[in-house]
């Protein structure tokens, strides 16, 4: 018999007195965010819970089909919950519009895998190794003795196949293979999960990946790939910024490219910066941290205030910077 996780018990008991409950969300929620809040609820809703499911903004059109009972909804101030469960989500302000909505709570559960995660919840479960969120609800609901249903098995495996490039990351682990071979067991509909999520591109998508291809940068001995999104683009495009997630792996995926950085204009002085590296020896966390952000080695973002192209001259040049301490130690 597996060991029992203390914090796994320590979070069942305490949910022992709850029925009311928020499962809240980041902002610009992906797959391991989604599929880790409907899980929660729907094993929650099993157990004879009320469950409010909240995010401030819109679920992306390829999860839709997650939420087959509806159970997203439009966050309200004034409601009360006995516990709010915050999966993915590395610190409370990326919550957004829905943390006003609950504040009046006896207790907060704070479930991620982001080693920048800081802790903001009453009970706090960070496990920087778990390859993905939805893998730490996998092993919560099994813990629990909680239904694996075949709509559980659906979220938990798209949040683990997302959060890992289908699981190409090096954070993958055999735990991770173990989950998602048992979710299939459990009734997760892979021909599904991969058309859903990965074969049923809109045009749009497709005439942001042409502007991507048409403009992206490289620099450092082609050892660095960079392009911008801005506002015009995603209106030319007919776009919305959902779609753009993805496309910064196809210039992370060329030949001599160690790491590859995607801005993204969201206010005339704010910038969204996504970084993926494809080499051990660089740890792009590291850079996202020394601009305010998070997220793991080979996967992070910041959100970065100033003027756009001070942004990018000063996360090219810590990009540069690790490339060259990467190149010294090979």
């Amino acid at each position: 018999m597996k060991r029992r996780l203390k914090i796994i018990d320590r979070i069942l008991d305490a949910l022992k007195d709850c029925q009311t409950f928020a499962i809240g969300g980041h902002m610009r929620p992906d797959g391991d965010c989604m599929g880790s809040q409907l899980a929660i609820a729907y094993a929650l809703k099993g157990q004879g819970k009320k469950v409010s499911v909240w995010n401030q903004d819109p679920m992306p059109d390829k999860l839709a089909f997650l939420d087959s009972k509806n159970l997203l909804a439009t966050p309200k101030v004034g409601k009360k919950f006995d516990c709010v469960i915050i999966p993915d989500c590395a610190n409370y302000d990326r919550l957004g519009t829905i943390s006003s909505c609950i504040e009046d709570r006896r207790l907060l559960i704070n479930i991620d895998h982001h080693a920048s995660n800081t802790r903001y919840g009453d009970i706090n479960w960070v496990n920087a190794r778990s390859a993905s969120t939805g893998e730490q609800v996998y092993q919560l609901i099994k813990q629990a003795g909680w239904p694996i249903t075949p709509l559980i098995a659906n979220c938990l495996f798209t949040a683990i196949s997302t959060d890992t490039g289908s699981f190409q990351y090096p954070t993958t682990r055999p735990t991770t293979y173990h989950a998602a071979a048992e979710l299939v067991n459990k009734g997760a509909d892979l021909a599904r999960i991969c058309n859903e999520v990965y074969q049923s591109y809109p045009l749009s998508r497709v005439r942001l990946q042409k502007h991507m291809y048409n403009n992206f940068k490289l620099t450092q001995n082609n050892q660095i790939a960079y392009f911008w999104i801005r506002k015009r683009d995603y209106v030319r495009a007919g776009a919305v910024p959902d779609e753009s997630e993805g496309l910064i792996d196809n210039i992370r995926d060329i030949e001599l490219v160690k790491v590859a950085c995607f801005f993204e204009e969201i206010e005339s002085e704010i910038t969204r910066i996504s970084l993926r590296s494809k080499v051990p020896a660089i740890d792009v966390s590291n850079i996202a941290m020394s601009f305010g952000g998070g997220g793991h080695h080979s996967a992070a973002g910041a959100r970065i205030p100033g003027d756009p192209n001070s942004v990018q001259r000063k996360v090219l040049k810590a990009i540069k910077q690790a490339v060259l301490a990467s190149n010294g130690a090979a």
